[in-house]
């Protein structure tokens, strides 16, 4: 049998559950990396950076959170001083991870050759993208109070569950907005080749509030306990 004693995490100075925020901040800056980029590159802008640099810019981010990953995964205590099970939290970090690496396979696959987005397709990738960062974006006060409520600082439960509430409502839409883009985009009259690619994106960037999704669930079994 064993016992999770909530409140001898804050004993230590290296708080696993503090590293996941430090990770999340490198989530944030790919969505901003992608943000500024995708918007230009959908609409066929002039001055969009080339997009070598800003895959290699969003390798470079998702290299560093690996590196924060394993460090959290290296120096976790024993799971007696675990503030949470500690099966939950690695599965929380994978999860968590899983947002960046979708953010690195979109971008990777908008570089891989250029492709004329037409312009009824324009505003509603847009708009997906837009629903994608706002899902992502909410998982960040989501985590913040689950932290916040497993170490002791906070006893507002409900608070914490209507932030992974936010986390699901963001999710549905962005799946409903997926479909019919996908579906739009599949049955148009593009070449293949750029609709297997745009398909391609879509779905990474569908994913990436899938993966934020899965943490938001994964947060709320671990104040379950």
């Amino acid at each position: 049998m064993s016992f999770h004693i909530p409140f001898l995490g804050l004993l230590s100075a290296n708080n696993p559950m503090d590293g996941l925020v430090k990770h999340y901040d490198k989530i944030a800056e790919c969505i901003q990396i992608i943000n500024d980029s995708v918007e230009c590159y959908v609409t066929g802008g002039t001055t969009c950076k080339e997009f070598s640099e800003l895959t290699d810019h969003i390798d470079t981010v998702e290299a560093e959170a690996d590196k924060i990953k394993r460090s959290i995964r290296n120096h976790l205590p024993r799971s007696l001083f675990m503030a949470v099970d500690k099966t939950m939290f690695l599965n929380y970090t994978s999860s968590q991870d899983n947002v960046l690496d979708y953010a690195q396979d979109a971008l990777h696959w908008l570089a891989m050759r250029r492709v004329d987005i037409p312009v009824e397709f324009q505003k509603d990738i847009i708009g997906l993208l837009s629903e994608v960062n706002d899902t992502t974006t909410s998982l960040g006060p989501a985590l913040k109070a689950t932290i916040s409520l497993v170490n002791g600082k906070s006893i507002d439960r409900e608070g914490t569950k209507n932030a992974f509430r936010k986390v699901r409502r963001r999710r549905e839409k962005v799946k409903q907005l997926e479909k019919a883009l996908t579906h739009r985009i599949y049955t148009s009259d593009m070449e293949f080749k750029d609709i297997y690619q745009l398909i391609h994106f879509v779905d990474c960037i569908d994913e990436m509030a899938h993966a934020a999704e899965s943490c938001a669930d994964i947060l709320r079994a671990m104040i379950a306990r």
